[in-house]
């Protein structure tokens, strides 16, 4: 009979760490779109509006991916939103993400959205939730740390490099007059900026196989009320230009005080 020490032979296997990542994307519309409101501007006209994978979010998930390459991680995608925004979550799928979710209600505002996935979040156990550091319509930056608090984890806002060394995470961030390195265990979730990853383009191969991945439909928990939109504005249109010559500085200085009002 062979005798084995467990704790000899423990020395030399590699204990394998299978993590779950979330990726919270947003249908937005195309930064080419002409915006437009309906006629008393209290809501938004989305006639002939093309929307596309908020460029945050793609931050996001293309760091997912890079962090799942060669494991057995898994990268899902949940989006808050209606049944047109599918081609948008096709195309996370595509890009590499294995699943997604949708939760089948119109994305009213932060709160809504963030408790939305949080309720997903908390049955599922995910070991990293990472979104876009905002979405390009409505630049709230509110949706992570609202996620944290939710779940009762770290977030971490506004990252600019994300990396995973067994059991932590080494994170970094911008601050002002330096930056800010940050070293924190999972769970947690994090908002992506420009730096953490390049967005990656979906292939012919992604693309085909984005229409067989699992999309699980969920229908939305009933949640508070909180916010209320009354009005939307566009802004001004832009002035006249002012042409001087090098020697008018004091009339310069008369239109910065006197127009202008920055002096």
């Amino acid at each position: 009979m062979m005798h084995f020490n467990l704790a000899f032979l423990s020395r030399f296997v590699k204990t394998e760490i299978c993590m779950k990542i979330l990726v919270c994307v947003s249908n937005v519309p195309d930064t080419t779109t002409k915006i437009t409101f309906n006629s008393d501007n209290t809501q938004f006209n989305t006639s002939g509006v093309q929307y596309i994978l908020n460029p945050y979010d793609e931050i996001a998930l293309a760091r997912a991916i890079e962090l799942s390459e060669g494991d057995k991680d898994t990268v899902t995608v949940i989006h808050v939103g209606e049944s047109s925004s599918e081609p948008t979550i096709r195309k996370a799928l595509a890009i590499g993400a294995d699943d997604a979710v949708r939760i089948n209600a119109a994305p009213r505002d932060a709160y809504f959205v963030s408790y939305q996935i949080a309720q997903y979040a908390k049955t599922n156990g995910f070991d990293l939730i990472l979104t876009g550091r905002e979405s390009i319509d409505y630049n709230g930056s509110q949706v992570a740390a609202m996620l944290g608090e939710f779940l009762d984890i770290p977030s971490i806002t506004i990252i600019k490099k994300l990396d995973v060394e067994g059991n932590t995470a080494l994170v970094e961030r911008e601050i002002e007059g330096g930056k800010e390195m940050l070293k924190v265990g999972f769970p947690f979730v994090a908002s992506c900026a420009e730096g953490v990853a390049e967005p990656k383009i979906p292939n012919m191969r992604g693309i085909m196989s984005a229409r067989t991945k699992p999309l699980q439909v969920l229908e939305a928990s009933e949640v508070e009320k909180l916010v209320t939109f009354k009005l939307y504005t566009t802004p001004a249109p832009r002035g006249s230009v002012t042409m001087l010559t090098a020697e008018e500085t004091e009339k310069l200085v008369n239109l910065l005080h006197t127009e202008a009002r920055v002096i």
